[in-house]
C-alpha cells in the first residue's frame, strides 16, 4: 500500500514539474490560416526600440506557439514577416498578461481582424478602443464635411464645425480618464493614461494613479505613469 501511494506521489510530482512555464509565463498560440510559409516574432518594446523575445519560422502549416516570462500584463506585438509576393508585414497588437492567450487570423488579413481570448487586459483595451473608435469616426466625418469641395463652407459654418470638432475631442478625452478610473484594478488604467491622455491636466493623471490597486501601481504601466507624473509636476 505504502509503495502505490509512494508512485501515486511521484506520479503527481512529475506531472506538476512538467507544467507549461511558471506563473509569469505567457503562451502566446493559435493559427495563421493560409499561411504556407514566413515567420513570427513575439515582441515587445522597451524604451522606444521593439524587442524579439521568440520566434518560429513557419513551413506548410499556420499553428504556432510562441512564449515569455512576464515581469507584468503589458502590451505586445505579434509580427508576420512573409516570405511571398506580397511585401506588406504585418502587426497584431494585445494586451498579454500570464496564461495563455489565443490569437487566430488569415494571412492575408493578419492585423485587420484577429480573434484574441485568454487576456482579461486585452478585453478590456476592445472595450475601450470600441467607444474611441466612434469618436474617432465623428471626427473623420467633421473633417470629411469642412473639407467639401463640392460646396465650400463659409467661415461661420467651419467654425461651427470647429466647435463640434472641439467637443468631440473634450468628449474622447473625458471617456478615457473615465474609463482609466472606473478599471483602477486592471492594468489597462495606467495603459491608457499614459498612451491615450498623456498630455491631460496633472490633476487627473494623479487622480488615476492615486485610486490603482497596489498590484497595478507596481506593474510596468504604474511605475511609468508615475515617473510622467513627477516629472510633470517638476
Amino acid at each position: 500500500m505504502k509503495k502505490i501511494s509512494f508512485l501515486v506521489f511521484a506520479s503527481l510530482l512529475i506531472i506538476s514539474c512538467s507544467g507549461n512555464g511558471s506563473k509569469d509565463t505567457m503562451i502566446v498560440n493559435g493559427n495563421v490560416k493560409g499561411l504556407k510559409k514566413g515567420t513570427l516574432y513575439l515582441q515587445y518594446l522597451i524604451d522606444t526600440t521593439l524587442t524579439t523575445v521568440d520566434s518560429l519560422e513557419i513551413a506548410g502549416d499556420g499553428a504556432f506557439q510562441l512564449e515569455t516570462e512576464l515581469e507584468s500584463p503589458e502590451v505586445f506585438y505579434l509580427y508576420l514577416k512573409k516570405d511571398d509576393a506580397n511585401d506588406i508585414n504585418d502587426r497584431i497588437t494585445f494586451f498579454g498578461e500570464p496564461g495563455t492567450i489565443t490569437i487566430n487570423t488569415s494571412w492575408n488579413t493578419f492585423d485587420m481582424s484577429p480573434e484574441i481570448s485568454g487576456s482579461e487586459t486585452q478585453k478590456k483595451l476592445e472595450e475601450y478602443q470600441k467607444t474611441m473608435s466612434r469618436f474617432n469616426m465623428r471626427n473623420l466625418e467633421i473633417l470629411r464635411e469642412a473639407s467639401n469641395t463640392e460646396k465650400p463652407l463659409d467661415s461661420l459654418q467651419l467654425d461651427s464645425l470647429q466647435l463640434l470638432s472641439n467637443k468631440n475631442l473634450k468628449r474622447g478625452y473625458a471617456y478615457a480618464l473615465n474609463f482609466a478610473l472606473n478599471h483602477r484594478d486592471s492594468y489597462i488604467a495606467p495603459y491608457i493614461a499614459l498612451n491615450e491622455v498623456s498630455d491631460a491636466n496633472v490633476i487627473y493623471l494623479d487622480s488615476i494613479y492615486k485610486v490603482l490597486s497596489p498590484e497595478v501601481a507596481e506593474s510596468k504601466y504604474g511605475k511609468k505613469l508615475k515617473e510622467h507624473i513627477e516629472k510633470v509636476k517638476q
